[in-house]
């Protein structure tokens, strides 16, 4: 019986578990908390539960006595940590699988991987992950019909199902709280109509537009990170546009900006002991914004906002200007972190609550015979009433697939891989399709 090990055990953890353990693998899945891997494997027989703390394991002994109990390693631990987990994967000749992005560190062990034989398979979740297979079927078929891909823009969202949209930020967590809005500090890059558009961390939330996704209404679309790479991994450095973008309901843009603004996004530990969310609200505004004693006006006058619109409703919303105590186990946090708590305080999913995936790729594609198409791409996925979320499913059941054809021999690259080839993303797609999980074409004229 062949072994997966997982490292990890969180949001998007459970339908991988599930699906190795159908296909009669021996799972172990080790978290720092060991409670939510035994809630993952459950009574299954072939499931085994144990506490692991990478941080706490300085010297790698306890990484490198798992990884030599097992045929395949897969990473669901913050992204810092994969890079370690690929060397000793590499060094005891096992593969790895991981669905986040690929680092510069990542790819400098492609040619130990090779040496060593083994594949260290990076962004097979959604986004990264079916974002790319998805499109990479298009592209390739474009191209082997002798067409040109002139511009490519995706799009990609996690957000609330219609009927759950019940708060003002039309946002609920459905993977790592932190994770969003760490990346709403990020820079982005991208191309549009041959020009390169560069956009500052700081100035992201004001760099968007809506875009009306069909049957489900229009949304903000803002761009995520640097797009102009893709080019060269997609095979179409030549294309005149290159985009991808995050979407989220409307409002989130304008309110994640002045979020921004007050300073939340800061991981610089400040002082919170004895402190309530007004004095820290205060705390944040310069003295010099601090003039009537009324936190929620003075917040609005330094923001240049309405002090009965949207921002201000939303930051009251969460709590932010009430004179409760903050209460956290430290006598420091920072801004970030205090907003993570407190928006995963309000914002979680209720167990019989669904979420809803959007990934949206636009072709536009032109022939030597002249012909032109505007080929679109769309998938919907919803999660499952009281099963797994549709996040979930979409991060974790793609990094399933691969680990059972890499371990049935399936697939034999070897090297740091991302899953843009035909012998990759082919058998993944198909796997996905039997799951529910299927991307939907539409070719029209242009």
């Amino acid at each position: 019986m062949k072994r997966v090990l997982i490292l990890g055990a969180g949001f998007v953890t459970g339908p991988i578990v599930n699906y190795l353990l159908d296909k009669g693998y021996q799972v172990t899945v080790a978290s720092r908390t060991v409670s939510k891997a035994k809630k993952l494997v459950g009574a299954h027989p072939n499931g085994q539960a144990l506490a692991y703390d990478i941080e706490a394991d300085a010297d790698g002994a306890g990484l490198a006595g798992l990884v030599n109990q097992t045929d395949l390693v897969v990473s669901f631990l913050p992204f810092i940590h994969h890079v370690s987990v690929a060397k000793e994967s590499i060094a005891q000749s096992k593969p790895m699988v991981t669905t986040s992005y690929v680092s510069p560190a990542m790819r400098e062990l492609d040619a130990a991987a090779k040496e060593a034989g083994v594949i260290i398979l990076n962004e097979v979740g959604v986004d990264p992950g079916i974002d790319h297979m998805s499109a990479m079927r298009i592209i390739h078929r474009v191209q082997n019909a002798g067409g040109h891909v002139d511009g490519f823009m995706s799009y990609c969202g996690g957000l609330p199902a219609p009927e759950d949209n019940d708060n003002p930020f039309g946002y609920k967590f459905s993977w790592s709280p932190r994770g969003v809005l760490l990346a709403a500090r990020n820079s982005a890059h991208y191309l549009r109509d041959g020009k390169k558009v560069n956009v500052g961390g700081e100035d992201l939330f004001e760099h968007y537009w809506n875009l009306e996704v069909e049957g489900l209404g229009e949304f903000e679309a803002y761009p995520n990170r640097d797009s102009v790479p893709y080019k060269e991994l997609y095979g179409i450095e030549d294309t005149g546009t290159m985009y991808r973008g995050t979407l989220r309901n409307q409002g989130w843009c304008d309110t994640l900006d002045r979020v921004a603004e007050l300073g939340f996004l800061s991981q610089e530990a400040r002082p919170v002991a004895g402190l309530t969310y007004a004095q820290f609200m205060r705390n944040l505004l310069p003295a010099t914004a601090r003039d009537t004693g009324d936190i929620k006006a003075d917040t609005a006058a330094y923001l240049e906002v309405e002090p009965d619109g949207a921002v201000i409703n939303n930051l009251a919303w969460l709590d932010l200007f009430d004179e409760t105590p903050i209460e956290v186990s430290k006598d420091q946090i920072s801004p970030l972190d205090l907003l993570t708590k407190v928006m995963l305080d309000r914002m979680a999913y209720a167990e019989d609550e669904q979420d809803l995936i959007i990934l949206v790729h636009h072709f536009d594609a032109s022939y030597p015979d002249g012909k032109k198409e505007h080929i679109t791409s769309s998938l919907i996925a919803y999660g499952e009433p009281g099963g797994y979320s549709a996040m979930a499913r979409t991060v974790s059941l793609p990094a399933a697939i691969a680990v059972d054809l890499i371990l049935r021999g399936e697939i034999t690259a070897a090297g740091v891989q991302l899953p843009v080839t035909p012998d990759l993303y082919e058998p993944i797609l198909a796997g996905l399709e039997t799951l529910g999980i299927e991307c939907v074409e539409k070719v029209e004229p242009a």
